[in-house]
């Protein structure tokens, strides 16, 4: 209790719709700016105790600290009217609730088929504010066929997304395969008020400089992101978004 007085001395920080547990999960984080960051999140999505539990773990705050601005990352925690989409993708998603770390004989059907068994968790990885729409979506033009891997509408975005699976490293082929999808979705599945939809490939390694000359300077619609079967260590974590240079830069601008 004395340390929950430490923690949160100001009553009216407090929110009644989480319980004891939330708060004492809250209260051994060290880094004021998540833990206000993972209590407002936790009652905007409502989180469990457990899904505090697992984003916490997987670092949700520091990936999306490591993919944007610090204006982004204060928008994201405030969620104002107009949220961008770079500021909601993720990179990297962890899928270790699928069960297939240590399976190397799978395929993009069984990545897929994982993933729709494990839907309500896919969700909650993918972040706040998506619904499913379709899977294997069949569109046809010039009597050619081509099928979406998943499809889901995102409410803060008020748009569609479009997440493409791949297995192996991420092709400039992929890239454009999901232009197309992007546009016959803007030009023919579009509703009144919609955004324009957003595409993910989902790959298990990319190039960041395919990424860069593949797609435009100005795109905001298409986005590569690497998902992991298990959930690294923080050190792990820390490189792959190469955290350390990121905070290392961020106490030199408080310098400045």
């Amino acid at each position: 209790m004395r340390q929950f007085y430490r923690t949160f001395p100001i009553r009216h920080t407090l929110c009644d719709e989480l319980s004891w547990s939330h708060y004492r999960l809250l209260m051994r984080m060290e880094d004021e700016k998540a833990r206000k960051f993972y209590l407002e999140e936790s009652v905007k999505s409502k989180w469990s105790v457990r899904q505090l539990e697992k984003q916490i773990g997987r670092f949700y705050y520091e990936r999306l600290l490591a993919s944007q601005d610090k204006e982004s990352v204060a928008n994201e925690i405030g969620l104002p009217e107009k949220v961008e989409p770079k500021n909601i993708i993720r990179d990297p998603y962890v899928l270790e609730f699928l069960g297939l770390e240590g399976n190397t004989n799978f395929y993009e059907k069984d990545l897929e088929q994982a993933i729709i068994d494990h839907l309500q968790k896919f969700l909650l990885e993918l972040g706040r504010g998506f619904s499913f729409v379709a899977r294997q979506q069949k569109i046809t033009f010039d009597g050619r066929h081509f099928f979406i891997d998943l499809v889901f509408y995102n409410y803060i975005l008020k748009c569609f997304v479009i997440i493409d699976l791949k297995l192996g490293d991420l092709t400039h082929q992929d890239l454009g395969q999901m232009q197309m999808y992007v546009n016959y979705y803007t030009r023919e599945m579009m509703n009144e008020g919609d955004n324009p939809p957003i595409g993910i490939v989902l790959c298990a390694d990319k190039s960041d400089q395919v990424v860069k000359y593949t797609l435009p300077e100005d795109n905001n619609q298409i986005f590569a992101s690497k998902y992991k079967l298990y959930l690294p260590t923080e050190e792990e974590f820390k490189k792959e978004l190469n955290l350390d240079n990121y905070i290392k830069k961020e106490d030199d601008e408080i310098k400045q």
